[in-house]
């Protein structure tokens, strides 16, 4: 698509972008005392965490940690132009105010995430990788799933095109899996992608631009019914702000969007934070060494409960020779077989024993962190088989005794310190405060053949944030840029505005070549990077 720079963009002052904001020169120093406290509680944390780590690669975590902060500040000015879009191309906010205000929201939703979106995200990754991420292969995958999203990120933002970043990091995430399936010896039991997985990510990532395009347009059908106001629905007169009730539900959309997008999009950037921290230092990030102080009690009496379920459904002279090679290769194959259930029962009951010898996880010695964080996650994998995907069909009593023990399970190893958090709330903040102007002048101008109006604006922006909000509650990740662009569309066709094709031919091309180019050149740089580490 040949590209418009945003300084050529309308150099007439009453352009929407070019709206002076005095109001704003206070929330910036605001902002800015806040980055500041965040940086300062990043680092003591990060050092007072890494006290307890032993030979800690120092260039290589820094490193590491760099490039993934870098994926979320790509991030930020890449999907959060979507959010401001509509405020800035309705007179509803001056540009830059708009900006610094997503960006804080931004901030916010990071911060309040649950990270149910982080681990569903790292669940399509090779088991085997996950459990040896600190390997020469672990450090590839992570590489290179980072550098492949960003390197696709900046392409898409250069030529103005709104690019998803979930979908990039999906794709980089199945071409490494690839990858590893691909270098893998002949013969050997190698992971790749969980396709389970992968379909319902992919689902939700095909689906939610539908709803945004649809949703939105009956939206706006069923406001002009209802609202008849006139002016709601022709765009803005000059530089004249939309009546102040029309005004609050934009700027309140805004808000809503861009503390979504955080809470959503930035799980991303945690879980691949996480996975950098438990290779290069496991024995600080490796087990949740700050659970509720009645966490391992709890986790012990659920250990017994589940011992007890699975008892009843092992067969009759079925002989398990090694239990952990047995649950590992139906974790790998997705498989459930008799020897399964003995030999996952004896995993849980030796886990629980080395486990119950300590006090609290806390106390679990250095040495030990890597092995027993690697079997619980193993375990946890395992316990999936059945309660996900019911592969052990189980009574109702059983089954809540197996869910159980997998929420204990899951706490010990999928958590993410609150440090992690800021860190990525203030590289997802100052992401949306830069390089925004190209993505919101193509949503904004580009493609509907009207001006944007007050109407369409609301309601592109309520659909967008109900539909990110419910994903971030169900843990799967959702594309701010894709409904929300489509939803503007949306708004176009309902209104008889009709579509510039040209935008829309290369949205969708963008959309459909996103997965397959970030798996290719992820896939390449894996094979690269496992001959470099």
């Amino acid at each position: 698509m040949a590209d418009i720079a945003p300084s050529q963009v309308h150099s007439d002052t009453s352009h929407p972008l070019h709206s002076s904001n005095s109001s704003g020169k206070w929330f910036l120093p605001v902002f800015a005392l806040v980055l500041v406290c965040g940086l300062g509680y990043v680092a003591y944390a990060l050092t007072r965490d890494l006290t307890t780590a032993v030979a800690v690669p120092w260039i290589l975590l820094g490193l590491a940690l760099l490039i993934a902060l870098g994926f979320e500040f790509v991030n930020g000015f890449h999907d959060t132009a979507n959010a401001v879009a509509t405020v800035i191309y309705t007179r509803s906010m001056p540009a830059e105010f708009a900006v610094i205000w997503s960006g804080f929201f931004n901030f916010l939703g990071v911060l309040t995430s649950s990270g149910a979106v982080a681990f569903g995200i790292l669940a399509l990754l090779p088991v085997e990788l996950i459990l040896q991420v600190g390997s020469g292969s672990g450090l590839a995958m992570v590489f290179a799933l980072l550098i492949a999203a960003i390197v696709w990120n900046l392409g898409t933002w250069y030529l103005g095109l709104p690019s998803s970043s979930s979908h990039t990091l999906v794709g980089s995430i199945i071409g490494v899996g690839l990858a590893n399936q691909f270098l893998a010896p002949a013969g050997t039991a190698t992971s790749g992608v969980d396709w389970t997985q992968a379909t319902n990510i992919g689902l939700s990532l095909l689906i939610s631009p539908l709803i945004g395009f649809g949703l939105s347009a009956v939206l706006l059908v069923v406001m002009k019914f209802l609202v008849r106001n006139k002016a709601l629905y022709e765009e803005p007169k000059g530089n004249k702000p939309p009546p102040l009730w029309i005004r609050a539900i934009l700027i309140f959309t805004c808000t809503g969007v861009s503390f979504a997008h955080g809470s959503n999009d930035g799980q991303k950037g945690m879980g691949l934070i996480m996975l950098i921290l438990i290779g290069l230092v496991p024995t600080a990030f490796a087990l949740n060494r700050t659970p509720d102080v009645n966490y391992l009690e709890a986790y012990k009496s659920a250990s017994v409960q589940v011992e007890t379920a699975l008892a009843k459904y092992v067969k009759p002279g079925v002989a398990v020779a090694d239990y952990k090679a047995e649950v590992s290769n139906a974790v790998k194959n997705k498989t459930w077989t008799d020897a399964t259930t003995p030999a996952l029962q004896q995993y849980i009951h030796q886990t629980s024993a080395e486990v119950a010898a300590f006090p609290t996880l806390e106390a679990v010695p250095t040495h030990l962190v890597g092995n027993v964080r690697n079997d619980i996650y193993l375990i946890g994998e395992a316990l999936k088989l059945i309660d996900k995907q019911k592969l052990l069909p189980m009574d109702a009593g059983d089954l809540t005794a197996v869910t159980s023990y997998h929420k204990a399970v899951d706490n010990a190893t999928k958590f993410i310190p609150l440090w992690v958090k800021v860190a990525v709330a203030i590289a997802l903040g100052l992401g949306t405060m830069v390089g925004w102007k190209r993505i919101v002048v193509t949503v904004g101008e580009k493609i509907g053949k009207t001006h944007l109006t007050y109407g369409q604006g609301a309601a592109a922006e309520v659909v967008a944030m109900v539909t990110i909000a419910s994903a971030d509650h169900l843990g799967l990740p959702v594309s701010t840029t894709h409904v929300l662009s489509s939803g503007v569309a949306g708004t176009m066709a309902a209104n008889g505005s009709g579509l510039q094709w040209l935008t829309v031919r290369n949205m969708l091309m963008a959309w459909v070549l996103t997965l397959p180019a970030s798996i290719a050149i992820a896939f390449v740089l894996f094979v690269i990077l496992r001959q470099v580490f």
